[in-house]
């Protein structure tokens, strides 16, 4: 769990020079939170250096300010959230951030076809630069992946109406299903799904449908061991188990973003992972 609060000179020196490079406030919070930073802490520090003030003082995690304000929940409430086809389970809530873990969102056969389809169509996946909105591969996400647009036939839109009524949000809101896969070593080291204010990359991608603002991640298999999903600022760690899923919220009705999202895949240690990923947008 990440738990540096404090700016040595070092690393003041290190973000100064970086933003004087041009890189991306997003990338350095993302760096720092892998050198064991906390994230909010982290975030704070990096956006003040930006507009050329002074970073926080060293603080109790709970007494820092993300200058976040967060809406009403968009997952809707109680401890069953039905939807077209099913109802869905609620296993556990966070309130701060709004995160939940969902019992058997996917069926076992829902699960295998997705794994069919996509097995003879993985490729290396990427993440978006923050400088210039392209897609580019980075040693932090060693996965293979693909994606299946909105509606793509009958058996993804029945997937992408009951996931976009578990989310609340329409389903021309959801960018496409992204599945991916893990082998053995395989990790995704802790990082953010929105787009960082102010990046220049940030702009050109929300450009079409605006923020992201949730996230919903589906495990399609059973992980022999290792591939848990981890929050480390709240040290808290999810098991993969077949069909469940994952939901976090991040983005209010103004933009703003919520730093205390930062998550992360740990290292599959045996056997492989298979899950696909749903991101909600503020517009269709």
């Amino acid at each position: 769990m990440a738990t540096h609060t404090q700016l040595t000179t070092q690393w003041h020196d290190w973000i100064v020079e970086n933003l004087a490079r041009g890189c991306a406030v997003q990338a350095l919070v993302e760096d720092m939170c892998r050198s064991g930073f906390d994230a909010t802490f982290a975030h704070a520090a990096v956006e003040a250096l930006a507009r050329g003030e002074q970073p926080p003082a060293a603080a109790p995690l709970k007494a820092q300010a993300t200058g976040y304000v967060a809406d009403a929940p968009r997952l809707p409430a109680g401890n069953v959230i039905p939807t077209h086809d099913r109802d869905v389970r609620v296993l556990l809530r966070v309130a701060t951030p709004t995160i939940a873990v969902l019992d058997q969102v996917l069926d076992d056969e829902e699960c295998d076809e997705l794994i069919r389809r996509s097995a003879d169509k993985l490729q290396r996946s990427t993440t978006v630069d923050p400088v210039n909105g392209g897609y580019e591969v980075i040693a932090a996400r060693s996965s293979e992946g693909t994606f299946f647009p909105v509606n793509a036939d009958d058996f993804i839109a029945r997937l992408d109406r009951r996931i976009a009524g578990l989310m609340n949000c329409p389903v021309e809101n959801g960018e496409g299903l992204q599945v991916l896969h893990y082998g053995e070593g395989g990790e995704y080291q802790p990082h953010f799904d929105y787009f960082s204010p102010g990046d220049p990359g940030s702009e050109a991608q929300m450009v079409v449908g605006g923020q992201r603002v949730s996230t919903l991640l589906i495990y399609l298999n059973d992980v022999a061991q290792g591939g848990a999903t981890v929050f480390p600022t709240l040290g808290l760690r999810v098991l993969p188990r077949k069909g469940m899923a994952v939901y976090f919220e991040y983005s209010n009705r103004d933009g703003q973003i919520d730093p205390l999202t930062l998550h992360g895949g740990e290292p599959v240690e045996k056997g492989e992972k298979w899950i696909i990923t749903k991101w909600m947008r503020q517009r269709s």
